[in-house]
């Protein structure tokens, strides 16, 4: 690929989803725009390029931004998340939301949706503690073709097989030929949205939970920083943030500060002193 094309798409890509390639991911930007390249009736990334230059066809800008954001995701993905959530984060919001019993969960950038899918399977299991509450999970993704997926729930053998224990399968999905389909009762549960982390998240409303794992570390330091500033204005000064293993906030806001013992968990900076140390 030539350098001013590779400099060309990153540059886009930034601008519309915050993605920062650097050159060493150009394979890359390859292997994911040949697809979109012949789907527009291409030879190649140079005739690609080419075209993006010449006009500005938002269908096409649309089809290489989503194919360089989908990422892979995965039922109960890094499982610890999960476990703090029923065993810390859950009881902590049953007790300081009795009063509304209502709880809104996030699930951002939520990819095929097997996040979202995997909390409302959580709290399906915790059943009685449950009764009479309204838990909203939303999840959403920059991809119109994910957000798709997401709704249907449908997944392969090779999806329903990563991380997903055998016996949540039998229980919450129907097998249809080579895929499996959560089942309407798990789907009711989440409903998703095409949404840009980039933009104006106020529309999103308040959450008590906010899952964006694996996300930030596709961003530059800035973006990282403008993304947590927003994320922190949709949440009460209670809420609780997941990030992924290998993200922090350190050295990037300070908006936000690590869950004493907890590692991948964060609260608002100001929120009570009793909340910072609930796993101490």
């Amino acid at each position: 690929m030539k350098v001013e094309d590779f400099d060309m798409f990153s540059n886009l890509l930034k601008q519309r989803s915050g993605l920062v390639l650097t050159k060493d991911k150009a394979y890359l930007l390859e292997s994911r725009l040949m697809p979109v390249a012949r789907k527009w009736n291409m030879k190649g990334l140079e005739d690609l390029a080419q075209t993006v230059r010449s006009r500005k066809d938002e269908a096409l800008l649309r089809d290489i931004t989503e194919a360089m954001t989908t990422n892979e995701s995965s039922f109960f993905r890094d499982q610890k998340p999960f476990d703090l959530f029923k065993q810390l984060v859950l009881p902590k919001l049953l007790e300081t939301r009795a009063a509304r019993k209502q709880i809104r969960i996030w699930s951002a950038a939520c990819s095929s949706g097997q996040e979202a899918y995997s909390l409302a399977m959580l709290l399906q299991e915790e059943g009685a503690r449950l009764a009479g509450w309204k838990i909203e999970i939303i999840g959403t993704d920059i991809s119109a073709e994910m957000v798709e997926r997401c709704r249907a729930g449908v997944y392969t053998q090779f999806e329903v097989q990563r991380g997903l224990p055998i016996t949540l399968l039998v229980k919450h999905f129907k097998q249809n030929g080579d895929k499996w389909q959560i089942s309407p009762q798990i789907r009711q549960m989440a409903s998703f949205r095409e949404f840009n982390l980039l933009g104006d998240l106020s529309p999103l409303g308040q959450f008590d939970v906010v899952f964006c794992r694996n996300v930030l570390i596709y961003f530059d330091q800035v973006t990282k920083g403008k993304v947590l500033e927003q994320i922190s204005r949709v949440m009460p000064p209670d809420g609780y943030l997941y990030l992924g293993g290998a993200e922090t906030v350190l050295g990037i806001t300070e908006r936000f500060k690590p869950l004493e013992g907890q590692r991948g968990l964060y609260v608002i900076a100001d929120a009570p002193a009793a909340l910072r140390k609930a796993a101490g």
